[in-house]
């Protein structure tokens, strides 16, 4: 347990071990205020922002409101340029003579056309599955002398192991 303390500003009882007074923010022992939030502010300095920095930390803070501004000023901004192309298309004429769909595709279909073979792919496939799924070993690798001991001794192992009936 704690013993029991009076705080000399307010005469309050308090911990005696606390800095400071919970109730009146003094120092216990000598009863002196003290400004605590120059203190906070000499200890956890304020960044100093710019006026950029300002704006982003604005829009950050209100994130919803902020991009739901930006959409419907980007909303106005198409239709006011949809609305431009419009009339200007409405107004202005072209001199060029019109362009038959026929020259931009072509819509019939042409008989004598044959289809394109396939090109030629380059991998060995005979029609069996277990031929794609065999590994392909480069030229110059070589077998690790465990596995090639590990393969003579089952080969002698078979070899000198009586056929069982």
């Amino acid at each position: 347990m704690s013993s029991q303390g009076v705080c000399a500003a307010c005469s309050r009882a308090i911990d005696s071990s606390a800095k400071l007074c919970p109730y009146c923010g003094a120092n216990p022992a000598t009863g002196e205020r003290l400004d605590t939030q120059t203190l906070l502010q000499e200890i956890f300095r304020p960044r100093e922002m710019s006026t950029s920095d300002t704006v982003v930390e604005y829009a950050r803070q209100r994130q919803g409101v902020f991009i739901a501004v930006t959409g419907f000023i980007a909303f106005l901004i198409l239709a006011g340029l949809h609305q431009f192309v419009s009339n200007r298309n409405a107004n202005v004429a072209s001199d060029l003579p019109a362009v038959p769909l026929t020259e931009l595709t072509d819509v019939t279909k042409k008989s004598d056309e044959a289809p394109v073979p396939m090109p030629k792919l380059d991998f060995q496939y005979d029609g069996t599955p277990k031929r794609m799924r065999t590994y392909v070993v480069e030229g110059g690798a070589t077998t690790p002398p465990e596995v090639i001991a590990a393969q003579q001794q089952a080969a002698a192992a078979t070899q000198t192991a009586p056929i069982a009936r």
